[in-house]
């Protein structure tokens, strides 16, 4: 069985997204990678020890619209991702039914063990990784530079959006807002950067 993994931080980009699969219990590439815009809003918090910066999260219930890019992989995948998201080593499927059911599922109370639901493409489950807590309760974190380069990088390969779009959109988020204006962001985002590592994020 195959989901849709919505990918909305690093994982936009199909060669952070490879360092992953290369942990997964089945290694193969996406059968199918597309652009969706997704309800809800990304914001950067915490602090991640790879990037040394804000973490990207989703909050489906926040106003407003998340630049994602879609890969269709294997559940198996999908709970491989979000074991190494959670520094485990991957090594069962989850049940993703109660998440596509009610449209949410905490599998446990850390940062990236919430699966959300966001509809589905082609009658597919279109499924998300973030956190358990709502944006507003947490403090925003400004995201490494590394990082944000990332995200563009894949948004841009999806080709949905220009670097202009992906920069408006990005200097928006809680974390990069007041910090960085887009065109810093579009600065940030000319050269694209190697992560510092393969660890998760």
């Amino acid at each position: 069985m195959h989901v849709w993994y919505a990918a909305y931080g690093s994982n936009t980009d199909g060669a952070r997204l490879g360092r992953y699969l290369l942990r997964c219990r089945d290694r193969a590439a996406p059968v199918a990678s597309r652009s969706v815009v997704l309800d809800g809003a990304l914001y950067f918090a915490t602090e991640s020890p790879v990037w040394g910066g804000g973490r990207g999260f989703y909050d489906p219930d926040a106003p407003g619209s998340v630049f994602a890019r879609a890969h269709l992989i294997t559940v198996g995948q999908f709970s491989d991702i979000a074991a190494q998201e959670m520094y485990r080593e991957p090594d069962a499927d989850l049940d993703l039914s109660w998440a596509v059911a009610r449209g949410r599922f905490a599998f446990g109370p850390g940062r990236y063990e919430t699966v959300v639901c966001a509809g589905d493409l082609d009658g597919v489950p279109l499924l998300a990784i973030t956190a358990p807590w709502a944006m507003g309760e947490v403090e925003p974190r400004v995201p490494a530079e590394s990082y944000v380069r990332h995200i563009a990088v894949g948004l841009r390969a999806s080709g949905a959006w220009d670097a202009e779009e992906i920069a408006g959109y990005l200097a928006r988020c809680p974390g990069v807002v007041g910090h960085w204006s887009a065109a810093d962001v579009l600065a940030l985002i000319g050269d694209p950067s190697s992560t510092p590592s393969g660890e998760p994020d």
